[in-house]
């Protein structure tokens, strides 16, 4: 990629490379999106396009450019680090999160050269001596991949909100899915195994939570060879799933009543005929369609699931163990392919068997597994704990990912709208547990005896 900052087509080093192509396509999901799109806030947990816009552009000028204290040199507006901070409390004082929607000033205009003067500055960093500011520079260049998932999955709640007919992100017509045929089940034999990566000079990039490596004990486990479909959960539902207390734990129970839960988010009945639902997706309104993931639901809602089906949720150990060695592929974030649909996508033909009785063999990188990676977060039934030997960075950095580790669910595998560098069997994403407008799926697991 040529930098789109120099007049010359000299090639820049693979950092630079990945730091334009990184902001690039920020600005390619912002571009279908109104200006009166880019200021919503429609709940506390969703953030404004031009927020995200704002702050990850503030990540690089504060942690980078104001590496010395100094941010201030490369924009005149001081109020933005009060603005767009997000919850860096070592850097100072911020604005509330729920409150992002209320801020007009600066403009949208203003947010958008904001961008280009901070890009502009960052020149002179990779030219120059980087004094650890590069390694600030890939773990800058990693959130902004984060924030363009949560870009996407906002303003789809965003979009939903407006009456009657929620609009469409991207003018796509969706085909029907094939059926993925019946669950099958992957035996995975267990162990003491490894899981984790500790960080070496010059290896691929990970967050800390994902480390250090250490030994845990996995046992025997049959883990379900694909996600659970619409239609499945459609069965949930008839069968009085969000009315049957005795399936659901207590604090999903009491959300459940308190926000009216009757099915996933984004579903809706048919006013004509009550007996089908339509789903809005990014690319609008539609039928539902049975064989492709369910997606938007708690973990409560998961776990509730689960319960209903005879299984439980894998944990992030057991995942993790299954999914090593199978090759990173699946429906990910590619706005550029014509046949990419912005929502998850039916699983392909089962290559364990079918129906109940159906299971393959393995340990880790198990054969059979399907939909491992992308189209939907799988939920786990692990809480989001520090791994043995984790240590904080020093500063505000440090804030990234150990403030989070309390009442937290990890989720596992990435989603339709996670960029592919996003997307490795050690990758740990948590929400908290009542949470339902990010790309949450379901795999069900079974212990290894009561599968047999």
């Amino acid at each position: 990629m040529v930098n789109p900052w120099l007049d010359s087509d000299m090639r820049i080093d693979p950092l630079e490379e990945r730091y334009v192509e990184v902001r690039a396509r920020t600005e390619r999901l912002a571009a279908p999106l109104s200006v009166e799109d880019q200021l919503v806030q429609s709940m506390p947990d969703t953030s404004p396009t031009k927020w995200h816009r704002a702050h990850t552009t503030w990540f690089f000028a504060e942690f980078v450019l104001g590496a010395d204290g100094t941010s201030g040199r490369v924009w005149d507006r001081p109020e933005y680090r009060f603005l767009f901070n997000s919850y860096y409390d070592a850097v100072g004082a911020r604005h509330p999160r729920p409150d992002r929607g209320l801020v007009t000033r600066p403009a949208l205009a203003e947010v958008a050269e904001y961008r280009a003067h901070v890009d502009k500055a960052m020149l002179d960093v990779f030219g120059g001596p980087s004094n650890g500011a590069l390694d600030v520079v890939e773990l800058g260049t990693h959130h902004e991949e984060q924030h363009q998932e949560l870009l996407l999955i906002d303003i789809k709640h965003v979009l939903a909100m407006n009456p009657a007919v929620g609009p469409a992100y991207a003018d796509i017509v969706v085909a029907p899915s094939a059926d993925p045929g019946p669950l099958g089940w992957v035996e995975v034999s267990g162990g003491l195994v490894e899981v984790g990566r500790t960080a070496t000079v010059g290896g691929d990039f990970m967050f800390d939570n994902e480390g250090p490596a250490h030994e845990v004990r996995v046992y025997d486990v049959a883990l379900a060879d694909r996600l659970v479909t619409a239609g499945e959960w459609l069965a949930f539902i008839d069968d009085g799933g969000y009315r049957r207390p005795e399936l659901w734990k207590s604090d999903g129970w009491y959300r459940a009543l308190e926000e009216g839960w009757s099915a996933p988010l984004y579903w809706r009945r048919n006013p004509d005929d009550p007996s089908n639902w339509w789903i809005h997706t990014l690319t609008g309104i539609r039928p539902l369609d049975p064989h492709e993931p369910v997606v938007h639901v708690s973990h409560f809602e998961a776990d509730a699931y689960a319960t209903w089906a005879g299984a439980r949720l894998p944990t992030e150990f057991e995942w993790e163990h299954a999914a090593r060695d199978i090759p990173v592929r699946g429906c990910c974030l590619d706005e550029q392919d014509p046949g990419f649909t912005y929502h998850p996508t039916a699983a392909g033909p089962s290559t364990v068997g079918s129906g109940s009785g159906g299971s393959g063999s393995g340990g880790s990188g198990c054969g059979g597994l399907r939909q491992i990676y992308g189209d939907c977060w799988e939920w786990t039934s692990s809480a989001y704990q520090p791994y043995p030997g984790f240590r904080p960075a020093e500063g505000a950095i440090g804030e990234y990912n150990g403030k989070f580790m309390s009442g937290q669910q990890v989720l596992r595998g990435g989603g339709a709208l996670t960029p592919p560098g996003h997307v490795r069997a050690t990758y740990r994403n948590f929400f908290h547990p009542h949470t339902r407008w990010h790309l949450a799926g379901v795999r069900l697991a079974r212990d290894a005896e009561a599968h047999r």
